[in-house]
C-alpha cells in the first residue's frame, strides 16, 4: 500500500522525527525489520514472547515496585519478584517454576548491595529532548543523585555481565544522559550498566564531548530512517529503502515468519534459548525496556 505523505508548505519547520534508542536501533540491525515493526499497518503478527523477555520484565518490574514497598528489604524485593512473575516462553512449568526461584534469588542478592534509605530523584522516568529535527526519548531505569552528581542506571538481566565497552559505547545510555542533562538543566556524564544476577556494576564517565559524538550519531541514524520513511510513503511495502539484513539476530527476530531472507539466515531459536547459554547475540541478551 502507497502512503500518502502531507504536503509541506513553504516556510514550515520541519517535523521532528520521533526517535527512541530502540527505534534506531532497530532500523540500524536491520531496515526490514523496522518497516514491519513502525511503518506498516497492520503490522505483521509478532511471534509470541520469549522467556528471557519475560525473565527481564518481570525483574524490572519488581525492582521499580520495590521502592513503593512498605519495607524496602532484599526479601520484599524478592517476594515481587514471585508476584511479578510472566511465565511465558519457558520450556515448561518447572522450567519456569526454576528460573523464578533463581531470578528470586539473584533480586534478593542484588538489593543487598541497594541503599534503600535514599530515594532515587526518579525511577522509570521518561526523559528526552530535541536536538535539530529529530526528538528523543526513552525511559531511565533508575536515576540517582550522590554526591551532588546525577548518575544514569540500567538494569540487565543477559546470562554475560557487561563490560566497561558496553556502557562506554552504549547508544541508549549517552541519549538517557544527555535527556537527562538537558531536563535536569545539571550536567549529567555517569552511566551504570547494573547486572543483576551477579549483582557486578559497570560505570562509565562520559564526557560533554563524547555525549555530543553519540547524540551525532543518533542523529545520522535518524536522518537515514526518515529518508527511509520518505520512500515508504512513496511507493509502500514496494521501496528499496528497507533491505533484510541476514546475520544471527534473525534467529530471534519477532518477525521471522515475514520475512524470506531471515529464514534462509539460520535456524529459529527456541522460546528459551537466551537463557541456557552464551551464543545469544548481545542485542537479544540485553533486550530491555526503552
Amino acid at each position: 500500500m502507497v502512503r500518502v505523505q502531507q504536503e509541506a508548505f513553504p516556510g514550515m519547520p520541519t517535523p521532528l522525527y520521533a526517535a527512541s534508542p530502540s527505534k534506531l536501533l532497530a532500523f540500524l540491525d536491520c531496515p526490514r525489520r523496522y518497516r514491519m515493526q513502525y511503518l506498516d499497518r497492520p503490522s505483521p503478527p509478532k511471534r509470541s514472547q520469549r522467556a528471557h523477555t519475560s525473565l527481564g520484565n518481570a525483574v524490572h518490574n519488581a525492582l521499580r515496585d520495590w521502592w513503593d514497598a512498605p519495607e524496602r528489604t532484599p526479601q520484599a524485593g524478592a517476594r515481587l519478584l514471585a508476584r511479578s512473575w510472566i511465565d511465558v516462553g519457558f520450556r515448561d512449568a518447572a522450567h519456569s517454576a526454576g528460573w523464578r526461584a533463581r531470578s528470586e534469588e539473584h533480586v534478593r542478592a542484588y538489593l543487598e548491595g541497594v541503599d534503600g534509605s535514599t530515594q532515587p530523584r526518579g525511577i522509570e522516568r521518561t526523559v528526552g529532548f530535541v536536538s535539530g529535527d529529530v526528538r528523543f526519548t526513552g525511559r531511565v531505569d533508575r536515576l540517582d543523585e550522590r554526591d551532588g552528581e546525577l548518575v544514569v542506571v540500567d538494569y540487565k538481566t543477559s546470562r554475560r555481565p557487561p563490560t566497561e565497552e558496553d556502557v562506554r559505547t552504549s547508544l541508549p545510555m549517552a541519549l538517557y544522559a544527555a535527556a537527562v542533562w538537558k531536563m535536569f538543566r545539571r550536567p549529567t556524564l555517569a552511566v551504570e550498566l547494573h547486572h543483576v544476577p551477579t549483582g557486578q556494576v559497570v560505570r562509565h564517565d562520559h564526557t560533554p564531548e563524547s555525549l555530543t559524538r553519540q547524540v551525532d550519531r543518533a542523529k545520522a541514524i535518524a536522518r537515514d530512517a526518515r529518508r527511509a520513511e520518505e520512500s515508504y510513503a512513496r511507493e509502500g511495502e514496494g521501496s528499496s529503502a528497507f533491505p533484510a539484513q541476514p546475520g544471527p539476530l534473525c534467529g530471534w527476530c519477532d518477525f521471522r515468519a515475514h520475512c524470506p531472507e531471515g529464514q534462509l539466515a539460520g535456524p529459529e531459536q527456541p522460546d528459551w534459548a537466551a537463557l541456557e547459554g552464551d551464543h545469544a547475540p548481545v542485542r537479544v541478551a540485553e533486550e530491555g525496556q526503552d
